[in-house]
């Protein structure tokens, strides 16, 4: 089969797959993200050598187990207020879990930021492997569900805005780079990514995140203006920090010698592969909503 048909049917698929399971329900959409997590998961072990069965253990055990409490809670609040009166010290619980995992999670993105500053050939220590492990593969997945709630229950928009996003960043920042690219961004770790691709990316996502703010303004009434700010801050924070976590997967890949990830998308490479910007930028995303709750 010809490589770039193979590929779009890959990217078909995977795009149809993520939106009927996000759109769907909200279990087919946990289940979903649970499974690419698990492959994310075997993926990142064979890149650091790692032996998978208690990373692939621990990972479905804190995925499942944070995604279930924080499901339960934002699903079923108020019906428990309304029956016992006693939601306080449920949501106190939820928002302390919240704000210890985020910390653990942010912690371990700005360890990966330096990681790219490291020596390219440095052996990664045991122990941080599985440091990253946990903030950098797992915890972000979790994040990933815990966005899709917004500041209420659970809203597809918003993830599949993020996504949009994301796509939109990846694809002009290619497409610029490669038409007017002329200053290196990192090009010991990446040799194709430019400073002008990275802007243009950025901007085509600012584009992209006022076009979505203006369809939430008109769907949802009650959104005001503000929604335009919101989506188009989220935009930036989506170009910077996904090329970022481009970056970060690219040194893993580099230090383990291999092109891809994986190979379970073919033309594509591995569920890191399409996911490492994501899964980057999904702790920052829930930090900004946090703090939008909170000022708000």
């Amino acid at each position: 089969m010809n490589e770039t048909l193979k590929r779009g049917i890959s990217g078909a698929v995977y795009i149809v797959l993520l939106l009927v399971s996000i759109l769907y329900s909200t279990e087919t959409f946990f289940i979903l993200f649970g499974i690419f997590l698990l492959i994310a998961i075997y993926e990142f072990c064979n890149l650091v050598d790692l032996k998978k069965a208690f990373p692939l253990f621990i990972g479905f055990l804190i995925y499942t187990s944070v995604t279930l409490i924080s499901s339960y809670n934002n699903i079923t609040i108020e019906r428990i207020n309304k029956i016992f009166n006693a939601n306080v010290a449920i949501n106190i619980n939820i928002q302390q879990l919240n704000i210890v995992l985020l910390v653990i999670s942010l912690v371990v993105s700005i360890k990966c930021i330096l990681f790219l500053f490291y020596d390219s050939i440095q052996k990664i220590s045991t122990s941080s492997k599985y440091l990253y492990l946990i903030g950098y593969i797992i915890l972000p997945f979790v994040f990933i569900t815990k966005i899709s709630f917004g500041i209420n229950d659970y809203n597809p928009k918003i993830i599949i805005g993020l996504f949009i996003l994301v796509w939109t960043n990846d694809t002009f920042a290619y497409i610029v780079g490669k038409s007017i690219g002329r200053t290196k961004l990192f090009e010991k770790i990446s040799p194709k990514k430019t400073i002008e691709g990275l802007v243009g990316g950025i901007v085509f996502a600012v584009i992209a995140g006022y076009l979505i703010s203006k369809y939430y303004i008109k769907a949802n009434p009650q959104f005001s203006e503000r929604s335009i700010l919101i989506w188009t801050s989220i935009a930036v924070i989506t170009g910077i920090a996904g090329t970022i976590g481009d970056l970060i997967e690219s040194k893993f890949k580099r230090i383990a010698g291999v092109k891809d990830s994986g190979s379970i998308m073919p033309g594509h490479g591995g569920i890191l592969d399409r996911l490492d910007s994501v899964i980057f930028v999904a702790p920052i995303i829930f930090l900004f909503y946090q703090i939008l709750n909170y000022v708000s």
